[in-house]
């Protein structure tokens, strides 16, 4: 396809950066050394979780707020939307004086309904999903009251914002020859793509979706069976249906589409967080979970990386953060059977800590099969690492504790 017949061209992103200038972040783009070491590859990481609605959603709302006539801008705004869309449409509405209709799934947690109204949007709750919420904003918001739709991704306008991500990260980092984009709907990857091949032709894009909603590569295949659907921590991309905007873009610019699992997304969690110092979102982390799960196609390549967004739910990124600890031996359940008489608790407790060991909870049981002059502790210790795991499990039993795996952890020998 020539690439002047696609709906969003170079200029147009070039165009968006000049609107939005000074009106968004201008978020860092630096290399990790450590994440680099790991991966084999050279590592740049675009911190999109730091602008003010701590998503890239706001870059693309923005530039079709101010592409607004003066009638547009006076019927006011709709959006459908169950996170970093509806605050970014928000935010930046309420900042130009511009009203903003947000429609969201009853389902959805009311810490972004919350969120979306302290930023000045109306939040109407309709529906169980995203299509439901779509069907009653075109009905009763689009359609009878005249309101202009800002689409979370397949329009020129979002796609075009979206870009200006690529285009800082190649002034930020000219170096950079590879592109790992995370994909949903397709806004944010198509929008880089051509504002990547407008300065760079020959680097390298590609795209990253949930193993469960795979929705542009379902339809590059020509298959929407593929996308399974189902729980994902990647709640950002688990869109069914890629957008027919984006997918063109995608059919011309867009190298490889990867998928990455749950258990994947969840250590690219933990690791930015751990290296980075930085909370990254499901979504925002698969980029990271892909250059992990497969790092030799990119090795020795210069990698952008873009954390997309950092609105994770507290309880679920505790949750995250804590598996993460277990899958590394960092945090060991053990089982030791012990007598039930005085002492023998400080006793365990004793090897434990002259192991360098730490013992966060442990739970007296008496109620087993054993002999009922005995008792088993379950103990959950923290740890250095796993070879650190290892020595605390080994110097319990070379003491004379019959010990075993508890209930999470690691395998022994």
């Amino acid at each position: 396809m020539d690439a002047r017949a696609l709906p969003v061209t170079f200029d147009d992103v070039r165009r968006a950066a000049q609107m939005i200038e000074g009106q968004i972040v201008r978020t860092p783009c630096t290399r990790s050394r450590v994440l680099s070491q790991i991966t084999g590859a050279e590592v740049w990481i675009k911190f999109e979780n730091f602008q003010f609605t701590a998503s890239f959603k706001e870059r693309g709302a923005l530039n079709k707020l101010l592409s607004l006539s003066e009638s547009e801008r006076a019927a006011g705004v709709a959006a459908m939307s169950a996170g970093n869309h509806a605050q970014g449409v928000a935010y930046h509405a309420t900042r130009l004086g511009i009203k903003s209709v947000i429609v969201m799934p009853a389902n959805t947690p009311f810490t972004k309904v919350r969120n979306t109204r302290e930023l000045g949007g109306e939040v109407i709750l309709h529906g169980e999903t995203l299509a439901d919420a779509q069907e009653f904003l075109e009905a009763e918001l689009l359609r009878k009251r005249g309101m202009t739709l800002v689409h979370p991704y397949d329009d020129p306008y979002i796609v075009a914002g979206q870009g200006t991500v690529a285009l800082e990260m190649l002034e930020q980092a000219p170096e950079l020859d590879t592109l790992i984009v995370p994909v949903g709907g397709g806004g944010l990857i198509s929008g880089m793509a051509i504002a990547a091949h407008g300065i760079a032709p020959t680097l390298r894009v590609a795209g990253v979706e949930s193993m469960a909603y795979p929705s542009a590569y379902a339809a590059l295949q020509n298959d929407p069976a593929l996308v399974k659907g189902g729980q994902t921590i990647a709640e950002g991309i688990a869109v069914k249906n890629i957008g027919k905007l984006t997918l063109a873009i995608i059919r011309e610019h867009v190298a490889e589409l990867m998928r990455v699992d749950e258990a994947a997304i969840e250590r690219a969690i933990g690791l930015l967080a751990a290296i980075e110092k930085v909370i990254a979102e499901g979504a925002g982390a698969v980029g990271l979970a892909a250059l992990l799960a497969d790092p030799a196609p990119f090795a020795g390549r210069k990698v952008g990386l873009v954390v997309s967004g950092g609105n994770v739910d507290t309880r679920l990124l505790a949750s995250v953060l804590l598996r993460q600890l277990v899958n590394e031996s960092r945090l060991i359940s053990l089982s030791i059977d012990i007598e039930d008489r005085p002492g023998f608790l400080a006793r365990v407790a004793g090897r434990i800590g002259e192991s360098g060991g730490n013992i966060i909870q442990v739970h007296h049981e008496r109620l087993h099969r054993g002999h009922a002059k005995n008792a088993t502790l379950e103990v959950m210790v923290e740890a250095q690492d796993e070879a650190h795991a290892r020595q605390i499990f080994d110097d319990l039993a070379a003491h004379g504790f019959v010990v075993r795996k508890g209930t999470g952890g690691m395998e022994f020998d």
